[in-house]
């Protein structure tokens, strides 16, 4: 299934030319347009799904897996010393593009802090409470 708006779609099947570094009859994976570092690409699932929440399960079980030999494939080509595996789901959480995606980003030595936040300092009743309503939305 693909969305005739979606540009990933477009990507994923070869409509938009794009620089594919893997692809096989379920992914394409492409170097993004805007890396955040050298190599930095995009997993796309040739069928369309909105985000995670979609994502059917039979592929969503194959896509740490292809990210894993994404990344260890930059680190013997690129000389990076690691990977981040960045998947965003909502506005709020920087999704940009409404079609389910995966960044591996190549991390090198002494390159910047990329993806990093503060933590918080919750305390345990506030920790026991969180825990509770997440719990208790679980379907």
């Amino acid at each position: 299934m693909k969305k005739d708006d979606c540009i990933f779609c477009k990507i994923a099947a070869g409509e938009i030319p794009s620089n594919t570094i893997y692809e096989d009859s379920e992914f394409r994976v492409i170097l993004d347009l805007g890396p955040a570092s050298t190599g930095h690409a995009l997993i796309l699932p040739k069928n369309h799904y909105d985000d995670v929440c979609t994502l059917d399960r039979d592929l969503a079980a194959k896509v740490l897996p292809l990210a894993a030999r994404i990344g260890e494939a930059m680190k013997k080509s690129l000389g990076c010393t690691g990977f981040n595996l960045v998947q965003n789901n909502g506005r709020s959480a920087g999704q940009t593009v409404f079609h389910f995606h995966v960044h591996v980003i190549p991390r090198y030595e002494d390159g910047p802090d990329m993806v990093s936040w503060t933590p918080g300092k919750p305390t345990a009743e506030e920790m026991a409470q969180t825990a509770e309503k997440i719990r208790s939305a679980l379907v």
